[in-house]
């Protein structure tokens, strides 16, 4: 198998290190023990490579061979394809699996990615805009909740719809937006705890490190 290759930034703030969506992708080739490398593009200075692969100049993207695919949820699918370990091989659970992961991005990342960012840059939380977006967040939560009661993962087997549902949960946590969903929150402790996040996890946080001496900040 041609090595695969994940390209991301070279360097990012501390206050994004743990959630920058390179760490979705480090997770599923863990957990799949596919062979990888990690190549690194400059965060201040985003040229016309970078957005020959990524057209927006985020990550991150990879390179399979001389396929080159952006967007972490095209890219988990892509990986998906891979390995079993990814994506269950029966037909109705693989569709389970396909369609949680459009759920993860589609409805539950639109409602907690402005929520998150609100956090972000401490926003006050008691303006109309404020409100609106918690009453958001927590209409996604809600559905969430008795779903995330009635078994470990979303389609049967660990996958990458648990992935992308586990990370975008993770981050609402992080601002303790679960607070008053224990199934959620177990979800996210469950899925948190496996060997392969550690180590993806461990392997970004160390990534974006080896940049603080040439990005003073």
């Amino acid at each position: 198998m041609t090595d695969l290759v994940l390209t991301t930034f070279d360097w990012v703030p501390k206050m994004v290190r743990g959630v920058v969506r390179d760490l979705r992708l480090r997770w599923a080739l863990e957990e799949a023990e596919l062979p990888y490398r990690v190549e690194s593009v400059p965060f201040r200075d985003r040229g016309a490579e970078h957005f020959a692969h990524q057209p927006f100049g985020q990550v991150p993207w990879l390179t399979d061979g001389d396929q080159s695919i952006f967007e972490t949820g095209a890219i988990l699918l892509h990986l998906g394809g891979l390995s079993a370990k990814l994506m269950p091989t029966d037909a109705r659970r693989r569709s389970e699996s396909v369609e949680w992961m459009f759920a993860a991005l589609n409805s539950v990342e639109m409602a907690s990615l402005p929520w998150t960012m609100f956090k972000f840059m401490r926003m006050k939380g008691d303006t109309p805009e404020g409100k609106w977006f918690d009453s958001f967040v927590t209409l996604r939560l809600q559905r969430m909740e008795p779903v995330l009661a009635k078994g470990e993962w979303l389609a049967g087997t660990f996958s990458v719809a648990d992935i992308l549902m586990a990370d975008v949960l993770r981050v609402v946590d992080r601002f303790e937006g679960l607070a008053d969903y224990p199934a959620c929150r177990a979800y996210v402790a469950r899925a948190t705890a496996r060997p392969a996040f550690t180590k993806a996890h461990a392997d970004q946080m160390a990534h974006f490190a080896r940049g603080d001496a040439a990005n003073p900040t």
